[in-house]
């Protein structure tokens, strides 16, 4: 998606999760084609967001060259891509930087992320930096052509998709395990012992094996 983003921070009373409010000042991407059609697209948004007023502090010229949302992650890495070309005039390699902005859960789901979306570029390239940016959301542009509306809604999609929690299995200590079954067998041999004279040793041993995580 091609847009040039501004970076517009946005002050407002933010009720935390103690139920206590206080001032906070949140960046948020919109793209636009100027400093005053962001504000106005920053404003639109953050209306359907926050009910009490709120103000919009500063807008800027956001680096980023792309931006791209990933499923199931709930926030975003800035990755620094070093580009690299072979100039033939001086016999050096030459390179240049760019930014992406990438969901993903930690830093090296962004590292990984930002890997999948390089594997069709031309040329090698590197990736000397990745940090957790501040970016609390992206609003993309819907521009109105035709087949723009189903990208913004994928790229929306993706986007608000929530991390899935895994599922927790129930597990039973084998080491527990094996002392209760042991104890069972104890407590019938004694039981056993009452009635004969003579009473063969039926101990019965469990080996216990755990897989060894790789």
């Amino acid at each position: 998606m091609s847009a040039t983003w501004y970076e517009c921070k946005v002050k407002y009373r933010k009720t935390d999760d103690s139920g206590a409010q206080k001032m906070t000042t949140e960046p948020y991407l919109v793209d636009a084609i100027s400093y005053t059609e962001a504000e106005s697209r920053i404003n639109e948004e953050m209306s359907a967001y926050i009910s009490d007023e709120f103000k919009i502090t500063n807008i800027r010229v956001a680096n980023y060259a792309e931006i791209h949302p990933f499923e199931n992650s709930d926030r975003w890495f800035k990755s620094k891509v070093s580009l690299i070309a072979f100039d033939e005039e001086s016999g050096k390699e030459r390179k240049s930087n760019m930014y992406l902005l990438v969901q993903a859960n930690d830093v090296k789901e962004a590292f990984d992320n930002t890997n999948q979306m390089m594997n069709g570029t031309m040329g090698d390239y590197t990736i000397p930096a990745i940090a957790e940016s501040p970016i609390m959301d992206v609003f993309p542009y819907f521009s109105g052509e035709e087949g723009d509306l189903e990208k913004l809604e994928r790229f929306n999609t993706i986007k608000d998709s929530v991390p899935v929690e895994p599922e927790v299995e129930e597990v039973i200590d084998a080491a527990e395990q094996v002392a209760s079954d042991n104890s069972t067998t104890e407590d019938e041999s004694e039981e056993s012992s009452k009635n004969f004279d003579i009473q063969e040793d039926t101990t019965v041993y469990a080996t216990v094996g755990f897989d060894e995580e790789e």
